[in-house]
């Protein structure tokens, strides 16, 4: 199947490791062209030269205001053109209610909230017809993860942003939509179950997700093969959410 993304060229945040480089490795696999982030330069370039001549690298974090225009930028001085984002952000840090202060929060509410909707907004100002912009949220969009307050809080209030969105912009073309991993075998996943093995239990399919399961999703979901497909919540958990 040809899924319509030979010489697209696409944004992915957080694409030095996990979902987002997963989904860059699909995309540039297809025939796509990548602009990658890190928080370092040397990090993006680094995940940039893994991918071969059809990436580039640049430095930044989600929170940084200026990373959403530099990405645009690259995009069209490097590749020639600007097709859509995925925003990618590292989960933010564990804690329960009580042991996460107003720093933590508001640290928090800058790089996984803020800068994700400043990442859309600048897409979407500079996007066409055909254009897309992706979300890589949670499960906890639909049922809150114990022990992860921060992200129970932001993740859902992305998917009302993301669903907004679709609306605003589906009559210039654009897509809008969120992919919600569950258990992806991701450092992420390893660090929150420290040194234990993360539990496949509640799964159906009875183990966990890799990385490039969700990347191929992803990949998908941002090409002209889902041009029908907006305002959409994904989940890529295995069957773990029993809901419809």
């Amino acid at each position: 199947m040809d899924l319509g993304l030979r010489d697209r060229v696409f944004a992915v945040t957080g694409a030095t490791r996990g979902l987002g480089h997963a989904t860059a490795e699909a995309l540039v696999a297809d025939g796509a062209k990548v602009v990658v982030t890190g928080r370092e330069q040397e990090s993006a370039d680094a995940a940039a030269a893994r991918l071969g001549a059809g990436a580039v690298g640049v430095g930044g974090d989600n929170a940084d205001p200026g990373l959403a225009g530099r990405l645009v930028a690259t995009a069209r001085e490097r590749f020639g053109r600007f097709d859509g984002v995925l925003v990618s952000v590292g989960g933010p840090p564990p804690g329960f209610l009580g042991d996460l202060d107003d720093e933590r929060w508001r640290a928090s509410f800058e790089s996984v909230f803020l800068g994700a909707v400043r990442l859309a907004r600048t897409a979407a100002a500079e996007l066409g017809e055909g254009g897309a912009i992706g979300f890589v949220l949670s499960s906890s969009v639909h049922e809150p993860i114990p022990g992860l307050t921060l992200s129970n809080g932001l993740r859902p209030a992305l998917a009302g942003v993301a669903k907004s969105l679709a609306t605003e912009l589906g009559p210039r073309g654009i897509r809008v939509f969120g992919v919600l991993p569950g258990k992806i075998a991701t450092d992420r996943i390893r660090e929150l179950h420290g040194s234990g093995e993360p539990d496949a239990g509640g799964i159906p399919l009875g183990r966990l997700g890799t990385p490039e399961e969700f990347g191929r999703v992803a990949a998908f979901l941002l090409s002209p093969a889902a041009s029908y497909m907006t305002g959409v919540m994904v989940p890529v958990d295995g069957g773990a959410r029993h809901g419809f």
